[in-house]
């Protein structure tokens, strides 16, 4: 995903089949990855999962950890060990490399299905949300965007000035 990259946006609706595989729209999944191509399926929210292009988010994971790493060196991280314990619990089971089938299909990873809270034959709502795509449980959706569409006018307006 190049810096200069289009803007992932839509919304879809989908439904998992029985062995938990989902098809994104081609127009989401056009800008981070060609089929068999890997991504990232990240964890974000309670009931959202994240896909996005590999390359970009190992580079800036890498970039964080390794700045963790090097605090932890310089003795800068004495006192915070539940906190690096934590950081390293959610590294271990946030995110994890998959691969898209063809036609855009992705299969929902043991571990993320239980978080994303929907069962086979139930549907997903699929939301380009502008850097990566997203897979909501569609009331949590419904829930999040209830909450945050008054935000609206005034974060476009902050952005683009």
């Amino acid at each position: 995903m190049a810096q200069t990259q289009d803007f992932v946006l839509g919304e879809a609706i989908r439904t998992l089949d029985d062995r938990y595989r989902v098809s994104l729209p081609a127009e989401m999944v056009e800008p981070l990855a060609a089929a068999g191509e890997e991504c990232i399926l990240a964890k974000e929210r309670p009931g959202c999962l994240s896909l996005w292009d590999a390359r970009t988010w190992q580079a800036k994971l890498d970039a964080g950890v390794d700045l963790v790493r090097s605090k932890m060196r310089a003795g800068r991280l004495e006192g915070r060990v539940e906190e690096l314990q934590l950081l390293g619990r959610l590294l271990s089971t946030r995110h994890k490399r998959v691969q898209l089938a063809g036609r855009g299909r992705l299969v929902i990873a043991e571990g993320f299905r239980e978080f994303l809270g929907v069962e086979p034959g139930g549907d997903v709502t699929i939301v380009g949300a502008a850097l990566c795509i997203e897979i909501w449980n569609p009331s949590r959706w419904l829930t999040y965007l209830e909450e945050r569409i008054p935000e609206f006018r005034s974060l476009l307006d902050r952005l683009s000035s």
